[in-house]
């Protein structure tokens, strides 16, 4: 019977079979997720050596990062996607994948660790923005573009993929029947059958079961349990009677202790309400206070900017009056004006209507003014000729 046996000695079959030996391009992937592992202690595996899967909060949204291993990892680079897809400059335009430097320049000397954790620094830093269709997720079931086909060898320690169906509908679920409040982490993330990178569905989470509100405010619901004692000890019968009599199934309804206690949050939270809200009314007559000193001031603001373009508007005017070039202009005329009396006065004389001695004191007096200002505007336009040339223009 030693041909049934071919790797067995002396006719009888070992009792387990040595696993066949790793390559080296595998002893390379396994090192790249143990360094994933050490790395990320909360990482789910998804499939051995294969997929993984890394819930991340930021901003009150919680984001799974996708990490799938291509066969030929890591000499092929690793395909990193989101869900749901965000707005981030380190995403691709649909905000599923990640297609920054980080992936682009991946080698088989990179830290995969790193590069996860170099990832969520960054989204630390820059929290991305959940995108606007992420409401439905548009390529489940379906190969997304760009991803690479797996081939159905290269992998002899791991069981072949089976084929994945294509045409398949999804029904509306109900959150309540989606995400169980008794969720543990011992239980699977995922199924383990089929291409789990045509399902990137979220991994459920503690957050999962608080209820967030517009303002920012989280509330735990209370554990639901699997059984109900006080209706194991009754019958087939009084179970239906009760479930056909709404009143008696009301009533063991509002007995439930978890109710109670939501009942009991609630009114707390109401009473809470009522005292900030308290608390806001009587901060009222001082931030109404606060707001008038700050009407007052505006107005105040508002008159002395007007007193001061007013001041400004006329220091402009008489520095422009004052002006090197205003004041020779301002001798010319004055100047022009006193040769001109000159020059009447010297006609009243002709005529004979001044007598000589008027003609002479009055004639020299305007003849003088005329040749003084006539003197000074020459030189302001000699000093201000200077000063244009060695300055800029007055």
């Amino acid at each position: 019977m030693n041909w049934l046996f071919p790797l067995a000695k002396g006719g009888a079959a070992p009792a387990s079979a040595a696993p066949p030996a790793r390559t080296g391009l595998q002893q390379q992937r396994q090192r790249q997720v143990e360094s994933l592992r050490a790395a990320h202690a909360s990482i789910a595996e998804i499939q051995k050596d294969v997929e993984y899967r890394l819930p991340f909060t930021v901003n009150n949204l919680t984001i799974n990062i996708n990490i799938l291993l291509p066969p030929q990892f890591p000499q092929e680079k690793p395909v990193i996607s989101v869900f749901p897809p965000v707005r981030h400059h380190l995403m691709d335009k649909q905000g599923v994948y990640v297609t920054g430097p980080l992936i682009s320049n991946f080698t088989m000397h990179s830290d995969l660790g790193k590069i996860i954790q170099s990832l969520l620094d960054e989204f630390w830093k820059n929290p991305p923005v959940l995108a606007p269709s992420s409401t439905s997720f548009p390529y489940l079931y379906n190969k997304p573009a760009g991803m690479p086909p797996f081939a159905p060898q290269g992998f002899p320690f791991l069981p072949p993929y089976p084929p994945q169906e294509t045409n398949r509908t999804m029904a509306p679920m109900p959150i309540s029947e989606s995400v169980s409040s008794s969720y543990t982490t011992d239980k699977p993330a995922a199924p383990s059958c089929g291409l789990i990178a045509d399902l990137p569905l979220p991994v459920p989470t503690a957050e999962a079961v608080l209820q967030v509100g517009q303002n920012g405010f989280t509330y735990k619901m209370p554990d639901v349990p699997d059984t109900f004692p006080e209706l194991s000890e009754l019958s087939i019968s009084q179970l239906t009677s009760m479930n056909e009599q709404e009143e008696v199934l009301l009533e063991q309804f509002v007995t439930l202790p978890q109710l109670k206690q939501v009942i009991t949050d609630r009114d707390e939270l109401v009473k809470s309400i009522e005292e900030l809200a308290k608390k806001n009314l009587l901060l009222e007559p001082s931030l109404e206070a606060k707001r008038q000193t700050v009407l007052d001031k505006y107005e105040q603001l508002t008159q002395m900017k007007a007193a001061f373009e007013k001041k400004m508007q006329r220091q402009h005017e008489l520095s422009e009056s004052c002006s090197p070039s205003a004041l020779q202009a301002r001798l010319k005329v004055a100047a022009h004006e006193a040769e001109e009396e000159s020059d009447t006065i010297a006609e009243d004389f002709l005529e004979g209507k001044t007598e000589i001695d008027d003609f002479l004191s009055s004639f020299m007096e305007k003849r003088t003014l005329c040749h003084c200002r006539r003197a000074k505007e020459e030189k302001l336009q000699q000093a201000i000729a200077m000063h244009s040339q060695f300055h800029a223009p007055l």
